[in-house]
Order: C-alpha cells, then sequence, then structure tokens
C-alpha cells in the first residue's frame, strides 16, 4: 500500500565538534572491537577530544593508543570495582560504557560510578534487564545533574530514534495514530565484532521473547516466528527470527505502540540453523552462564572469523510502523561494515551528550527530543555517515529490492 512519502534525511558527512569544546572522554571496553570502533569514529568527528581507553588487556591497548596518537591513554580499569571505575572518572565528561555482554550482569557500576562523579554516561546496553536497571538511577541521575542514556550503540540505539521518528511523522504531520512497530535487523556474521557479540548472542537463545500484541505482553520462544523481510538493495531478502531485545519493552512503554516485536538474522544461512538448534535443545541454564558461555564464544571465534572474511560483515535494519488508518512507513539503513557504523552511531551519541542536548536523569534514546537527544535529524546524519542505503518515511514498496506496479502508479 502507498502511503506519504517523507524526504529523507540526507547522510552528508556531518560537522565536527566545535574546536572550542576539548572533551576527555573515557572508554570502557575500550580495547574491544565496539570500544575501539567508537574510539576511531569519536577521534575523526572531534579532533581535540582527549580519549581514554581502559580495559585489562594493556598490550591491546597500547597498540590502539599508537594509532590514535598523542591525545589518547591507556588505563588498567576493573569495571567489578566501583573504586577503580571512580578513579579513572576523575576529571572526565563523558565515560562511555561498551564492556559488554550486559546479560546477567546484577549491578550498574559504571552508572553509579558516573552519577557519584558527576560524569556525563552512555551505554551500549543491549539487554532488557540491565536496561531497565539503569533506568531505575533516574532520580539520582536528576539529582546530581547527571545526563545519561542507554542502550546507545547501532540497535539498540539508532533503530530506536528511527521508530520514534516514523512515530512523530505519523501522529504530527499525519494525524495518524500509530498501531504496529518491527525492528528488522540482519549481520552478515558476526559483523566482525568478535566474542562479546557471539557471547550476547548466545546469552540471547537463554531468554523468553517479550513481544506485545495489542497492548498485551506475551512470552515466545527464542529464535522462531521466521519472517522473510526485505532489507533493499545490497542485501535483499533475508530470514529474521525472534529475539528478546530492549529496544521492544522501551518503546512499547514510551511511544506507545500497542504492538512491538524484534527479529533478527544472520548469514549464512546455517548459523540461522545453529542458533534455532541452540535454543532448541541446549539447556536455558547453560545459555544463561556467562562463564559457559564465553567458552563457547572462544571456542567457536576462530571457526566464525573464518566465516566472516568470506560473508565479510554488511549491516541492515528495517523498522516497520503501521497505523490506524491502514497507512505503512519504513526507515531503512544499510551500511557494509558494522564494525565502522556500530562506531559512528555510539559517536553520534556522544556527541549529543558532549553538546549538552540532553537533560539530567536516564533516558533511552527514543524519548522526546530535547529530553534525551536533541535535533534527531543531526543525530541520524551522523550515524548514517558511510551508509549505501538510509531512507526515512518512505512506504515499503519503495525500499523493497522489487516493487511490484499493479496499475495506475499504485505498487505494493
Amino acid at each position: 500500500m502507498a502511503g506519504a512519502v517523507v524526504s529523507p534525511i540526507p547522510s552528508p558527512a556531518p560537522p565536527a565538534l566545535s574546536t572550542s569544546i576539548k572533551p576527555t572522554v573515557v572508554i570502557l571496553g575500550g580495547t574491544g572491537r565496539v570500544g575501539a570502533s567508537t574510539a576511531a569514529a569519536l577521534s575523526r568527528r572531534c579532533p581535540s577530544v582527549r580519549l581514554v581507553i581502559a580495559g585489562r588487556n594493556r598490550e591491546k591497548g597500547a597498540s590502539l593508543v599508537s594509532m590514535l596518537g598523542e591525545e589518547s591513554e591507556f588505563v588498567e580499569v576493573n569495571i567489578e570495582d566501583i573504586g577503580s571505575i571512580r578513579t579513572a572518572l576523575d576529571g572526565v565528561d563523558l565515560v562511555i560504557h561498551a564492556a559488554g555482554p550486559f546479560q546477567q550482569v546484577e549491578k550498574c557500576n559504571v552508572m553509579e560510578a558516573a552519577i557519584s562523579m558527576k560524569t556525563a554516561y552512555l551505554d551500549v546496553c543491549d539487554d532488557t534487564s540491565y536496561a531497565w536497571r539503569a533506568k531505575s538511577f533516574h532520580e539520582k541521575a536528576v539529582s546530581a545533574g547527571v545526563s545519561a542514556l542507554t542502550t546507545c550503540g547501532i540497535y539498540p540505539g539508532v533503530s530506536n530514534v528511527m521508530a520514534a521518528e516514523l512515530v512523530r511523522v505519523a501522529r504530527n504531520e499525519s494525524n495518524d495514530e500509530p498501531e504496529k512497530l518491527r525492528f528488522f535487523y540482519y549481520t552478515a556474521g558476526s559483523g566482525g565484532a568478535g566474542p562479546t557479540i557471539l557471547a550476547t548472542s548466545f546469552l540471547l537463545l537463554g531468554e523468553d521473547v517479550i513481544a506485545y500484541n495489542k497492548g498485551q505482553e506475551i512470552k515466545l520462544k527464542p529464535y522462531s516466528g521466521m519472517l522473510t523481510i526485505d532489507f533493499g538493495k545490497a542485501v535483499g531478502k533475508r530470514d529474521v527470527f525472534l529475539l528478546n531485545l530492549p529496544e521492544v519493552r522501551s518503546t512499547h512503554e514510551i511511544l506507545g505502540v500497542p504492538t512491538v516485536s524484534a527479529r533478527f538474522g544472520t548469514a549464512p544461512f546455517f548459523w540461522n540453523a545453529g542458533m534455532q538448534a541452540f535454543a532448541k535443545f541446549v539447556p536455558s541454564h547453560i545459555l544463561r552462564d556467562r562463564g559457559r558461555v564465553k567458552q563457547l564464544a572462544q571456542l567457536f571465534d576462530p571457526l566464525v572469523r573464518a566465516i566472516d572474511g568470506i560473508v565479510g560483515e554488511r549491516v541492515s535494519m528495517r523498522v516497520d510502523l503501521e497505523c490506524s488508518s491502514g497507512r505503512k512507513t519504513t526507515g531503512l539503513f544499510t551500511h557494509k561494515r558494522l564494525s565502522v557504523s556500530v562506531g559512528n552511531a555510539i559517536a553520534a551519541f556522544a556527541l549529543a551528550l558532549l553538546e549538552g542536548s540532553s537533560q539530567p536523569g536516564v533516558w533511552f534514546p527514543e524519548q522526546p527530543e530535547g529530553i534525551a537527544v536533541d535535533a534527531r535529524g543531526r543525530l541520524l546524519e551522523r550515524a548514517a555517515q558511510g551508509t549505501s542505503n538510509f531512507v526515512m518515511n518512505k512506504p515499503p514498496w519503495m525500499v523493497g529490492t522489487d516493487p511490484k506496479e499493479i496499475g495506475l502508479g499504485i505498487y505494493y
């Protein structure tokens, strides 16, 4: 069905942060692939930034610092020790928590330390329980005058902002009421992200999937409910499966959409079959054991990296919104390298915090513009740098690889 077309947000290279701003940013988990990608993106976008790479591996830290240049340094930090974190945050403007996986973590040590040190905070959490635990520190953050953002990677994160924009346009510009919101994600192989992302995937297979249907919470089996989704040019049609992702609950509650779900798929096809087998045959108590899952991830890592070298690390996100009038709109984001695009995404949120566009408190990325982040369009421009396909508020037929014309210029 054709719907109202809103021009896509353009994605030129966005301007760098003002050179008059010389912030100090700590990246926890900075020697990992997500943290290192974030450091590279921030140093490009804000050459004046002083980067503190925090982690446990001094050798990796020294190597990364040598590439980033003289405005960077490595410090050894144990995120299980609040005292160690507080020491690292002394005199710091922003801490980025990229030391996952977040599944099965019971304490928000980094957020607690950030609030106590009056340091702005950003995490790349992809776990529902941890995200809402972080949100429980909202009043403490308000009292301390600290701005904090949780679940601010590429997905969740940029995908939440895309969803918020689809909902805003439907309500404000089309006077329509959103009824169904669906997130679809595809990543080739592991996305070049290494054992941490692999461990996250295994841990998610041990969780029931929470989704919403007409306002009612429902529980579903992980990696079930397969759909074949068209991710447009360069990716095409891919099979995706249900996973328990935090943007489902947060967008349901914050954006007020009654039906919400999220699905993920990968390539080659046998990775999906393997994930289904893990979810079906491996006892959930094993998949919830962080120690065992880390061992599994290390065991499979060489094979995954070998396959990644063949299939690449292309990533695509599609967000679909259906409204009460029958109107359907879509946002699509595709990048050929997840390891680059995730750094761009996190850097976009970091720059929003450094520019002072977030109010004190703990916020999800889709919370109202001017409270969580100001100027969503600018954030999306920054996050979409280097994408091969980025469109917003288009009818679904316009983003597909093979639109069908039924006559008189009408497509589906």
